[in-house]
């Protein structure tokens, strides 16, 4: 029983330690009437250029949220009282990262120590690290490796407007990750945009979701 137990707890912290944080800058502007009891609605169409597969996944995703604000979806425009209107870009930004590493550095001492343990004093000079005269190597050549990050910026913004043209509800949702998976991501900003529906209007706020 106790090795199930220990079993249990090695697996639920395993579980744990998958999940990481999604944090979305989210920013809501509305005039969204508290006295509005009808909530049907219509997509409103993507350019010709846009109507993927990919979007309309998206789009079933705000849907599901509305459907958990008490909204519901209209067959066509003539049975909906609002549109709802959806974007979302993904733009891929590599950055070089020049990496600088001492070949001699992870060399131990006579003493079986790390050299950086018993000589704390390195001077960077011309490429190379200058140690002091007691070392007994003086010079160690440093090694350059180039590697490119890449930070995929994300940006989703929903919109809600009445069928004649009056704006209520608009969201704008932004992130900034190393995930380059944008189905994988999209999910927890859609949820962080109707986060305390419909909130403060004007206001920029930071929301945290567990990615599993």
């Amino acid at each position: 029983m106790r090795a199930l137990a220990i079993l249990v707890a090695a697996t639920t912290l395993l579980l744990s330690g998958c999940a990481t944080t999604l944090r979305s800058d989210v920013t809501v502007f509305h005039q969204w009437p508290g006295d509005l009891q009808e909530k049907s609605y219509v997509f409103e169409a993507p350019p010709p250029g846009e109507d993927t597969l990919e979007y309309r996944s998206y789009q079933n995703l705000v849907s599901g949220e509305l459907a958990k604000l008490g909204f519901s979806q209209a067959a066509s425009a003539r049975d909906a009282q609002l549109s709802v209107g959806m974007q979302f870009t993904t733009v891929d930004r590599p950055v070089k990262v020049l990496t600088a590493t001492d070949p001699w550095m992870m060399r131990a001492g006579p003493w079986g120590y790390p050299r950086w343990g018993y000589y704390p004093y390195r001077y960077r000079y011309y490429g190379f690290y200058h140690r002091p005269f007691y070392d007994p190597w003086l010079w160690g050549p440093m090694e350059f490796r180039e590697t490119v990050q890449h930070n995929y910026d994300r940006h989703l913004r929903v919109t809600i407007n009445s069928l004649n043209g009056k704006k209520l509800f608009d969201v704008t949702v932004q992130n900034t990750s190393r995930r380059q998976s944008t189905p994988q991501v999209m999910p927890l900003l859609v949820q962080s945009a109707f986060t305390g529906f419909p909130g403060e209007s004007g206001k920029a706020r930071r929301v945290e979701l567990e990615l599993q």
